[in-house]
């Protein structure tokens, strides 16, 4: 066989985009190595994350900016242009009085009972706005998610638009961002996240973005204290003067009932770190396990009746955020509150109303 006869000609390939190469550009400054590496401004950042939204990169050059940047970790900077996208992009959500927002992991829970759905419930009783944010089982946990968990309580909030979302938030004090339903540019990169095997920066972007605009406090849950630390200074950067930070369980707003819990409040200028201790208040014990979706259903609606393995952490976490929203004066108040809702059958009945009135 000749070489002539063995050799195919390459096909002629049109040159790169205008915005892959701006990507590669990107690409290039998160990804060159521990020592030649450099933080994208703001604005790249934003533009980054603009492109990734868009489609504009390619899924091979998406996959290897999110995995670089995870290893590099986001700088503050970085998020909040990040944030500033889904600010602009996202869907929107506003309520007549302070909202509480509550950030956590999109992937799940696998390992704890998740408590903050029952928190929202009694919040919304008490008649605190809260908007929660989530998605379908996501990579790379695939944990239960919060939409599985209201359903199970007999509240299906999947599917539906965000006016009918915004209804909810006016009529019930409770909204749900599913972002399959109402970010369908955000939830196109699940795949890509997927493949790369690992939370990429926007697990780190999730913590910190809400969907509500206006006042409202910001609840963020996280695991490690450089986590904490980039959310304070991307939110400060991002205008974001009301701020609660939680070193939950499994990174989530859940204060555990097990130990001192780690938070910190952000308010204006002023950032103070507060160890709350479930032991002060009556409320220490084992953080209850997760076991399934079923047998959650059942302790969960035990606990909105006052009785049952969740109703001490239910407490301990209703009122806390109570108090921290502004709706009782100190942890004590709040505790005693949450207590009050739960044993008087309040809860209960507002769930009760919710799932007549849902079509």
């Amino acid at each position: 066989m000749t070489a002539s006869s063995s050799t195919k000609p390459r096909p002629v390939e049109e040159a790169p985009s205008e915005p892959r190469l701006r990507f590669r550009t990107y690409l290039g400054k998160v990804g060159s190595g521990e020592h030649t590496s450099s933080g994208l401004t703001r604005e790249e950042a934003a533009d980054a994350m603009e492109l990734m939204l868009d489609g504009a990169a390619t899924e091979a050059q998406m996959g290897a900016f999110l995995i670089a940047h995870r290893i590099r970790r986001p700088e503050p900077q970085e998020l909040t242009g990040m944030l500033d996208v889904y600010n602009s992009r996202g869907p929107v959500l506003t309520s007549r009085t302070p909202a509480l927002c509550f950030g956590m992991p999109f992937d799940g829970r696998s390992r704890t009972a998740p408590i903050y759905p029952l928190t929202a419930l009694v919040l919304a009783t008490a008649g605190v706005p809260v908007v929660l944010q989530g998605g379908n089982p996501m990579p790379v946990k695939y944990g239960v998610t919060a939409a599985a968990l209201f359903e199970s309580l007999g509240l299906p909030l999947t599917g539906k638009s965000l006016s009918w979302v915004q209804a909810s938030l006016d009529r019930w004090k409770l909204a749900l961002i599913h972002q399959p339903d109402h970010f369908q540019e955000a939830e196109s990169l699940i795949p890509i996240r997927d493949d790369i095997g690992k939370r990429p920066p926007l697990a780190s972007l999730e913590l910190i973005w809400t969907a509500h605009q206006g006042d409202h406090l910001l609840v963020s849950g996280f695991v490690h204290p450089p986590t904490e630390a980039r959310a304070w200074e991307a939110l400060r950067l991002a205008g974001e003067t009301n701020v609660f930070t939680v070193k939950g369980l499994e990174g989530s707003t859940d204060l555990p009932t097990s130990r001192a819990c780690v938070t910190a409040r952000i308010q204006g200028q002023t950032n103070e770190r507060l160890i709350l201790h479930p032991r002060d208040h009556g409320c220490y014990g084992d953080n209850p396990a997760w076991q399934s979706l079923e047998s959650w259903s059942a302790q969960a609606l035990a606990a909105l009746g006052g009785q049952g393995d969740l109703v001490n952490p239910l407490r301990w976490n209703a009122g806390t955020y109570l108090w921290q929203a502004g709706h009782c004066p100190d942890q004590a108040e709040g505790i005693r509150q949450a207590e009050t809702l739960l044993n008087s059958g309040a809860v209960l009945q507002q769930l009760h109303k919710m799932r007549q009135a849902l079509p």
